[in-house]
Parts: C-alpha cells; sequence; structure tokens
C-alpha cells in the first residue's frame, strides 16, 4: 500500500501541489491512501480524483477575501518584509457577534464547496482509495481522523474546513457537542497514521525546510507575537511526528520518502498571495523533479 500525507502550512500548500502532480503525473505513482493535514486536506481530494489542474487554479489564485468572511489582519510591507498588523475594527465586531476568535473563515467553507461537487465526492467514496483528513478535537483533547468513507458531502466538507481552521484567527467549530480547530494543533504530519492504516511506502511532503534555517523577525504586535509562537509550537509538533513516523516506520518495514521545502517560502503562511503561490507550485514539481533524477543517479551508479 502507498499513501501520500501532506502535511499543513497553509499558503505553503501550493509547493505541495507541485511535489503531488510530479509525483502523479510524471512519476505515475499509485496512491491507495491519502492524508492531509490542514492545507494538505484541501489537497488530497482533487489528487485522489486526478484533476490537479483544477486545484492548481485555485491555488494559485486564491486571496484573503476567498478565505475569510471576517479578516482579523491587516498585511503591511516594509523593506520587502511583510507582516501582519491588527484589524480592530474586524476583530472587534467579532466579539460584539459573540465570537470567540479574532476572526471567521466561512468564505474557505464555502469555496471548498465550490471546488469539490457531490458527484466528485460520491465517486471519491466508491474509489479503492482512502481519503483521511486530520481534526484537532479541543473539548476531549484528542486527534482525530475523518475518512471520506464514513461521512455524507456536508460532513466531509466540513471536516475538511475544520481541520484549516488555524484558530485563534479562524473559525473555531462547534460538531457533535465539542469544538474542533486546524488538525496541526495536534498532528502536523500524520505519518504514523498513514502507516497504521496499512502503507508501506510513504511519500510525505513536508512544508519546512529539513533544517532550521530562520531567525524569526521581533514581534511587532500581538498578532505577530501570536503567529510566532505558533508558528514555534507547530514547528516543534512536525518535528515530533517526523520522529513518530520514522520510528513507526522502522517497527512495520516501510519506506518514508520526504520532500522538504529546499528553502523557507514564507514567514507567515495566513498571507496568500497569488504571484508567489504560482511560483511555488511550480517550485514544488521542479524540487520533486530533481530529487527523483537525483535518486535514480545514485541508484544508477550503485548497480
Amino acid at each position: 500500500m502507498r499513501a501520500m500525507v501532506i502535511s499543513g502550512g497553509g499558503s505553503k500548500g501550493a509547493f505541495a501541489g507541485g511535489v503531488a502532480q510530479y509525483l502523479i503525473q510524471e512519476m505515475n505513482h499509485k496512491y491507495d491512501l491519502f492524508l492531509g493535514t490542514s492545507t494538505g486536506s484541501l489537497l488530497i481530494s482533487h489528487l485522489a480524483l486526478g484533476k490537479i489542474e483544477k486545484i492548481k487554479q485555485v491555488y494559485t489564485s486564491v486571496d484573503q477575501k476567498q478565505i475569510f468572511s471576517n479578516c482579523p489582519f491587516v498585511i503591511t510591507k516594509k523593506h520587502g518584509i511583510e507582516t501582519i498588523g491588527i484589524h480592530h475594527i474586524n476583530v472587534l465586531r467579532n466579539f460584539f457577534s459573540g465570537s470567540k476568535t479574532f476572526g471567521e473563515s466561512h468564505n474557505l467553507l464555502q469555496l471548498i464547496k465550490n471546488t469539490i461537487s457531490e458527484k466528485e465526492f460520491e465517486q471519491l467514496k466508491h474509489d479503492a482509495e482512502d481519503i483521511v483528513v486530520t481534526v484537532s478535537n479541543l473539548s476531549l483533547n484528542q486527534v482525530e481522523y475523518k475518512s471520506i468513507k464514513d461521512c455524507t458531502y456536508v460532513e466531509f466538507c466540513d471536516w475538511i474546513w475544520i481541520s484549516c481552521n488555524y484558530t485563534p484567527f479562524m473559525s473555531l467549530v462547534k460538531r457533535n457537542g465539542c469544538e474542533y480547530a486546524d488538525g496541526g494543533l495536534g498532528s502536523m504530519v500524520p505519518i504514523e497514521e498513514a502507516i497504521k492504516r496499512g502503507a508501506k511506502v510513504v511519500d510525505a511532503i513536508i512544508l519546512q525546510t529539513e533544517v532550521t534555517q530562520l531567525n524569526r523577525m521581533p514581534s511587532k504586535n500581538v498578532f505577530s507575537l501570536l503567529t510566532n509562537m505558533f508558528a514555534f509550537m507547530l514547528d516543534r509538533i512536525e518535528n515530533q511526528n517526523i520522529r513518530i513516523g520514522k520510528f513507526s516506520a522502522s517497527h512495520n518495514n516501510a519506506i518514508i520518502n520526504f520532500y522538504y521545502t529546499p528553502t523557507v517560502l514564507t514567514t507567515n503562511s495566513l498571507i496568500f498571495e497569488k504571484e508567489k503561490m504560482s511560483l511555488w507550485w511550480e517550485s514544488g514539481f521542479n524540487f520533486a523533479k530533481y530529487k527523483n533524477s537525483e535518486t535514480n543517479q545514485i541508484e544508477t551508479a550503485i548497480v
């Protein structure tokens, strides 16, 4: 069984899309399982359908308005560096409406429903491949994995949306009496889950560099402090997931092929810029091409 696992990473998901496109279209890999967290969960349904150009169009044209129904921050650019500041009116509006978060992301849910039709959902549900998204159950303090096989169309769209909700900047969602948020809060790279489900070969796309290459700029305001803190915690979770995944692979005779970003793409994955995401998609495709050609050269030299 072969699995594709895509980590969380917000706008950096465009890079993952490029890598996946090369693995599916050029390497002709056939996957029995697709597992995604956050931005990874947005990609996997379309990858399983083989509709890569469709999801590429989404990732290379999306902007803040298509994600946020109430955006809690403003983006400023100084000396080529983008930072986020508080959009005080929107934040206050959210609090006055009784929300528990700074912003809301209901536009993202609508975008998901606009890009995955009920017909496509039914096709995926009855295909042999399994598609699984990661969510964090804050009420029960546990990570949950939602398979398309166990969901209705509306439920599955909801779980994809929930997996992407980077609280407290995006919506906190209540389902079945529990509060749910971004899957990355518990499992950024669900390699272990893929192996538990029987995968013997895992192609894991990790939306960060393999070696730390970044010293973060000093926080400018409470929002930039929060994003820096969350980025730090999610990096730690991701590193832990990778270590556990490697341990699980070694005990289950599984192989993991890692695809890290070769450079730091962005210091704030909540910023969605069409031009950059288009470049990242092409960069992911070319990186996967380079990595696999390099691997083939090594294997040929050994033979």
